[in-house]
């Protein structure tokens, strides 16, 4: 569900902060967008993102986002 898939992208978030990672690719596919939508809107209030786009050519396109972990 959309649910279980944002608990594990927080704790992937967390884990890529511990880690010292400057950011983390996140691939959500394209299909309908709906776990892209729910993907973006969660990262846009995540305490630990600084900012986030989505993937460029050859990065995936609309089926992936990259976002910017915060320093703190």
């Amino acid at each position: 569900t959309v649910e279980d898939a944002l608990e594990q992208l927080d704790r992937h978030l967390d884990a890529a902060m511990l880690a010292g990672l400057p950011w983390v690719h996140i691939i959500h596919g394209k299909g309908t967008g709906a776990l892209r939508q729910a993907v973006r809107d969660f990262l846009s209030r995540h305490p630990l993102v600084r900012s986030f786009r989505p993937g460029g050519d050859g990065e995936g396109g609309e089926g992936v986002t990259i976002a910017v972990l915060s320093e703190e």
